[in-house]
């Protein structure tokens, strides 16, 4: 994979922004591939706060619509606690992107698509420990690892974490990691076939780089999606 070079980020990292800055230089990447949709960065882009329309919140779903609020929430404060604003790495790739002028790839599933699936696939279960876990972290201050909010946990912190996710949550586990991990690697792929001499940079979180780097090299059969890309931001 000479020609692929994939970061794992976090949103919140200065680290990670430091770390894309210098891919750039080093790796002088000719397409940039974000782990965002065209709605999501305009979003982030968009210096007036976002609100859904009802008629989207009912397309994807009154649960997939509170989790995101909950998730924003969450990650919003967080990054004030850090003093960076979430999505802050894949802002700095967009820039940089932009200022370079090379091509900019959304490798990511329409977060609407990803939200309606949520809406669908949480339990009872699911949402009750979901209660408890925000119970015992806002209120208990219970903790189970600790890290640098402000850097990329190291592999053994992101392994560990994620298999608490698939045991408390494996809906959610399948849907907001393991089918965008397959979707992202086949975006990957299908820019590597369209642009095989092309060397293409790729921002994704730090949870999801080791097995899409295992599906790059071991696409799973059966799945297809289309990509979109563009030039003229």
């Amino acid at each position: 994979m000479e020609n692929l070079y994939i970061i794992g980020t976090s949103h919140i990292s200065k680290q990670s922004v430091k770390e894309i800055k210098a891919a750039f230089d080093e790796f002088e990447p000719e397409i940039l591939g974000i782990e965002l949709d065209r709605s999501r960065l305009a979003s982030l882009l968009s210096t007036k706060k976002q609100h859904l329309r009802l008629r989207d919140i009912f397309r994807i779903g009154l649960k997939g619509y509170f989790f995101a609020l909950i998730g924003a929430w969450a990650e919003k404060k967080l990054g004030d606690h850090v003093g960076m604003k979430p999505g802050a790495d894949m802002l700095a790739g967009v820039k940089l992107a932009q200022k370079k002028k090379i091509k900019i790839a959304f490798i990511d599933q329409d977060i609407r698509v990803t939200l309606s699936k949520l809406s669908k696939g949480i339990t009872w279960k699911e949402r009750w420990n979901f209660v408890v876990d925000i119970f015992n972290a806002a209120i208990l201050r219970k903790k189970e690892v600790e890290f640098d909010l402000s850097s990329v946990p190291d592999e053994k912190t992101i392994n560990f974490m994620i298999s608490k996710v698939k045991i408390r949550y494996p809906n959610i586990y399948r849907i907001l990691v393991e089918e965008r991990n397959v979707y992202m690697a086949d975006q990957l792929n299908r820019l590597k076939r369209r642009f095989p001499d092309a060397k293409i940079l790729a921002l994704v979180g730090a949870g999801h780089k080791n097995e899409m780097m295992n599906l790059i090299t071991r696409p799973e059969p059966g799945y297809s999606y289309s990509y979109s890309y563009q030039t003229d931001m």
